[in-house]
């Protein structure tokens, strides 16, 4: 039972840690623009972190919990090795500075842990292969999204003045980083759900069957909220001005497009990326300006750190998990 409350204290270690790290992709948009101040912006935030729970249902959980790897093949050591490695690969990135993904870390540990105990037959391969495919399709979604509706808005609000147009959509961003701060709590949060229940499952204390109880989704969103309130502010320097310079108008676009991405993967249940969605969608509107407006040196970097991360954290939970034997069952 000890050990048991040592995990769930970790995962919620990494709950807290994927709100610190991933604090600026729901807040980098609305900080670079000048819209919010930064203390306001990661209390606007991390308000719509909470209560994502009751916006809505737990699918992405129960893929991360038993659509990844067999839930069979779950025991403490694979989830100390899973998390470990999430955890160390996510410290490394938000100390470097590099929007990297908490959920491929967390996916990428998983597979790692995984394997080590049970080989490849651990792994559940459709669900592996759908969060591997939304790698690709997340961004370029985003990307597609940004882009778009940068082209839209800009045809709408031609014959407007700029005075108007920035003052406008200072108020829409308002609700755009609140959608996206909401789809971000509803993806991200469930990750550690999924885990937690599956630790449960594993000692017996889900009642035979797979499920997650309350008390750890709000938990789970407490843990997100909190890393939220203090910030990312390495990354969102990044985020929101390395990459392109953003006006209230694009920030609104980014954070809009964004938002749609996440609020359909979380509906099928896929635990996508959200530094992944909201970074190409801030490519898509900064493209939309004019293709020099990126500076794709530094998306090249990321995208690098992107391809990186799962097999990282898989490598870091194998060896966590194989030294763990030595004072663990």
């Amino acid at each position: 039972m000890t050990l048991l409350i040592v995990l769930i204290a970790v995962a919620l270690v990494f709950d807290f840690l994927n709100g610190l790290h991933d604090a600026a992709n729901s807040i980098a948009t609305i900080v670079s623009t000048r819209v919010l101040a930064p203390r306001y912006a990661v209390l606007w935030a991390a308000f719509f972190n909470f209560v994502a729970f009751l916006v809505f249902g737990l699918h992405v959980a129960g893929t991360v919990g038993s659509g990844i790897i067999d839930v069979a093949v779950v025991n403490d050591r694979v989830i100390l090795g899973a998390l470990g490695g999430a955890i160390t690969w996510n410290l490394l990135t938000w100390y470097a500075g590099i929007p990297s993904s908490s959920s491929h870390a967390l996916i990428g540990g998983l597979l790692g842990a995984g394997i080590a105990k049970a080989g490849v037959s651990a792994i559940v391969w459709p669900g592996v292969i759908t969060t591997s495919a939304a790698i690709v399709l997340s961004p370029a979604l985003g990307f597609a999204l940004g882009l778009l509706l940068m082209l839209g808005v800009s045809w709408t609000f031609v014959r407007s003045t700029p005075y108007a147009v920035d003052r406008l959509f200072r108020v829409l961003q308002f609700a755009s980083a609140s959608l996206y701060s909401l789809g971000h709590g509803g993806n991200d949060a469930q990750k550690t759900m999924g885990i937690i229940a599956v630790l449960l499952y594993a000692h017996g204390a889900g009642g035979g069957s797979f499920h997650v109880p309350l008390w750890v989704v709000l938990c789970c969103q407490t843990a997100m909220a909190l890393g939220t309130l203090l910030g990312g502010w390495r990354i969102v320097h990044t985020m929101g001005s390395k990459i392109t310079r953003l006006s209230p108008m694009q920030g609104f676009c980014a954070e809009t497009g964004g938002a749609v991405t996440l609020f359909a993967a979380t509906a099928f249940g896929i635990p996508v990326s959200t530094t992944h969605t909201i970074t190409g969608a801030i490519i898509g509107v900064g493209a939309a300006r004019r293709v020099s407006a990126v500076r794709w040196n530094v998306a090249q970097g990321i995208v690098i750190a992107w391809v990186v991360t799962m097999p990282a954290a898989a490598l870091v939970a194998a060896l966590i998990y194989d030294v763990s034997g030595l004072v663990l069952p």
